[in-house]
């Protein structure tokens, strides 16, 4: 059986130094594999072009392997660079990831 939800902690910068790793991660992600990846940004301080470039290469290749890609906790840095590139009308984006495991919880 498949494990339902798989939670990664990002912290620090999300930018080209590390978004390498960030892509690796995705990519054993999709050989366990989950229903859903909720990438909690509750720890990152920073995300530039190059960290937003592989969030989306994330969700494209994810959603390719019909796993859904949800984010939460983003700091205020985040949601302008979200907001900015109209990426927040494609993530869906909870406040905390509490909230995540309420609306997870209201679909069972």
């Amino acid at each position: 059986m498949r494990e339902e939800v798989k939670v990664i902690k990002l912290s620090g910068s999300l930018n080209s130094t590390t978004s390498q790793e960030f892509r690796q991660n995705i990519t054993k992600i999709l050989e366990v594999g989950v229903k859903t990846v909720l990438l909690d940004f509750q720890d990152v301080t920073f995300m530039d072009s190059s960290g937003l470039g592989a969030l989306v290469l994330a969700f494209k290749t994810l959603r390719a392997a019909d796993i859904q890609l949800v984010i939460c906790s983003i700091n205020e840095q985040v949601r302008i660079l979200f907001e900015l590139t109209n990426m927040d009308k494609i993530f869906e984006i909870f406040p905390t990831q509490e909230a995540f495991n309420q609306v997870l919880l209201s679909k069972t």
